[in-house]
């Protein structure tokens, strides 16, 4: 199936849809590193790699991290719906 050509004006604003999405994921991955390494490593190293316990943290921070992320984009978008149906309604 081919794909329709789109117009330069659609082309600009895909573009600028895609680096705003590059843009706010390596946001996210900068936070969560950030709050992640900070909560479960200590500031002073003792070893070279990490221990144990260090990368059960690490892994539980980031699967709640990115688990409150979804969430609250789910809700983000949901609030967003609910905006539009109401400016539908007011305008009608």
């Amino acid at each position: 199936m081919a794909m329709p050509q789109l117009s330069t004006a659609d082309q600009a604003k895909l573009q600028l849809m895609q680096e705003m999405e590059i843009e706010m994921m390596s946001d996210l991955y900068n936070r969560m590193a950030n709050a992640c390494h900070k909560k479960c490593i200590p500031p002073r190293y003792s070893e070279a790699d990490l221990g144990k316990g260090e990368m059960v943290c690490i892994d539980r921070c980031v699967a709640k991290y990115l688990d409150i992320h979804e969430k609250i984009g789910k809700k983000l978008t949901a609030m967003s719906m609910q905006d539009e149906e109401l400016m539908k309604k007011m305008s009608n």
